[in-house]
């Protein structure tokens, strides 16, 4: 019995018979991967490629230069397997402790502030929000 919790394959992203769309999908999500990393390097990568990419896939399909019917089985299956991304990163932490161990202070101190920077942002624009619907 084969898990498919650690494997991705095109037959979950098949609409009826038609693979090609699975195909597509893939195909315009590395595409705007691959642009966001072109634009990263070239600007001296102080955004990372996979936001930049990211950006330009949603205004994309904002645009409707890409349909979102034919991305939509793909993202749904990479979502579903979201949690496996994050392997890399737990183990990159745990191989990191000591740099957390030295600067633990810094850290917590950044996750503070910009915890209570993004709650005074968040309700200021709700507060602007709700005055406009009035």
């Amino acid at each position: 019995m084969q898990s498919d919790f650690f494997c991705f394959s095109l037959h979950q992203v098949k609409i009826g018979t038609q693979n090609r769309v699975g195909m597509y999908g893939l195909f315009v999500i590395f595409l705007f991967y691959f642009i966001g990393n072109l634009i990263s390097s070239l600007t001296g990568g102080i955004i990372p490629g996979s936001v930049i990419g990211m950006v330009l896939l949603f205004l994309s399909l904002f645009s409707g230069l890409v349909k979102p019917d034919k991305v939509r089985p793909v993202a749904k299956t990479i979502t579903k397997h979201m949690a496996i991304y994050f392997v890399p990163v737990g183990v990159g932490i745990m191989v990191s402790i000591h740099y957390i161990d030295e600067l633990w202070p810094v850290i917590v101190l950044a996750t503070v502030a910009s915890t209570v920077l993004v709650l005074v942002c968040t309700g200021w624009t709700f507060q602007i929000m709700e005055r406009w619907k009035r």
